[in-house]
């Protein structure tokens, strides 16, 4: 059975004991020292809370979160209104990239606002993204949301885009920390190990973003297998440094 993943620790109240929690303990406890008003918060499916929502509202911020099976009463709500919804709010154009065709279109509606148990609601949607690989292969993924933001305050175009910033976030970084390095099964928990894995990880990643024209998963694959590919990658070879004068001739 895998171990659940701790991200963090937070001070007991009235003891110097430190309790580790996961990144639903942790989201507003690393929210708090920053100024959110006016600002969006996006979040994935784990961390649609109510409370985080309700924290959002209170500190003036507006949430765009993904909703699926750990709210199963929010999904089927919003499943059930988009229901034989036709024809969508707004459609993106055809892209092609990474041989397959994808078009992201999105339905929202405020039909749910005063029914459902969430707080702030200002809207619901539902996201559609027909693929069809160059194999012929097709398939259609569906994701369902909820937002403060009303129509007023961001339209469909608009909160289509930050479900998509969200994911080039977290597909940017957080999933080459998950897939790559396998990090939410890493069981290395005490000290300061967790962290200091993971800045190396995380500078592992700069380094070879800054330098690799290739993908962050085929350099290290490229690099796991020579460790000596490694000390040239970062120039710590006489092979691989920089010469800031060519050598000089030597004399017949």
């Amino acid at each position: 059975m895998p171990h659940p993943k701790k991200v963090g620790a937070l001070p007991v109240n009235g003891s110097d004991e430190l309790k580790q929690t996961n990144e639903i303990g942790m989201v507003i406890p690393l929210l708090e020292p920053l100024d959110i008003a006016g600002k969006t918060i996006t979040a994935d499916a784990l961390l649609t809370q109510r409370k985080l929502a309700q924290y959002g509202i209170d500190h003036n911020a507006h949430f765009v979160f993904t909703v699926k099976d750990n709210q199963p009463t929010l999904r089927e709500a919003i499943r059930l209104i988009f229901e034989g919804r036709g024809v969508p709010d707004f459609t993106e154009p055809l892209t092609l990239a990474h041989g397959r065709i994808e078009q992201r279109s999105i339905c929202t509606t405020t039909r749910l606002n005063d029914y459902l148990d969430f707080p702030g609601v200002g809207q619901v949607f539902v996201i559609k993204r027909p693929i069809e690989k160059t194999t012929g292969k097709r398939s259609t993924e569906t994701v369902y949301g909820v937002t403060s933001h009303t129509p007023a305050s961001a339209n469909a175009a608009a909160v289509l885009a930050f479900n998509r910033g969200h994911w080039t976030i977290e597909n940017g970084c957080h999933y080459i920390l998950d897939w790559i390095w396998d990090e939410d099964r890493c069981t290395l928990r005490t000290g300061h190990g967790p962290q200091n894995i993971t800045a190396l990880r995380r500078f592992a990643i700069g380094a070879i973003r800054s330098k690799s024209r290739d993908t962050v998963a085929a350099t290290i694959q490229r690099l796991a297998r020579n460790v000596r590919l490694v000390f040239d990658y970062r120039r710590m070879t006489d092979n691989s440094r920089c010469r800031s004068q060519p050598p000089q001739e030597q004399a017949g």
